[in-house]
């Protein structure tokens, strides 16, 4: 059984972390203090901490044709998660970097993705496969 990864990060505000994560997305909220908050991310660990002088890193990489914000984090989800999670960050007005597109079209690893900010300018990525044992094709 696949165990669920742990990732902390640095937002310059709590409260909008919050709202982002707990509400746009909709992830469940575990424990938190005044200095950081656990989320519960498709199963997975994340832990929002408190920088206030946190910044952006804005760093990209050329993939299929599209600027790749580095770092980066999210989840592989179904097709049917990853759609209902574009729709809701659509509904949200969230502006995506990378807009909801299926990337490497008819090669190995073809995928759906997408890319947006959080309030703090982390750069997340869902995706998903039509065929999850495209995840690791080469």
């Amino acid at each position: 059984m696949l165990r669920p990864f742990h990732l902390a990060f640095p937002v310059h505000d709590l409260a909008a972390a919050r709202a982002f994560y707990g509400g746009t997305l909709g992830c469940p909220e575990g424990r938190s203090s005044d200095s950081w908050i656990d989320f519960d991310l498709f199963g997975h660990q994340i832990v929002a901490h408190l920088d206030p002088a946190a910044k952006a890193v804005v760093v990209s990489n050329p993939v299929d044709g599209h600027d790749v914000p580095v770092p980066h984090f999210g989840v592989v989800l179904t097709m049917d998660a990853w759609r209902a999670l574009a729709d809701r960050v659509k509904a949200a007005g969230i502006p995506f970097g990378i807009e909801p597109h299926i990337r490497f079209v008819g090669q190995p690893g073809e995928q759906a993705t997408m890319f947006f900010l959080d309030p703090s300018g982390n750069a997340l990525e869902f995706k998903a496969f039509a065929d999850d044992a495209q995840l690791f094709a080469a």
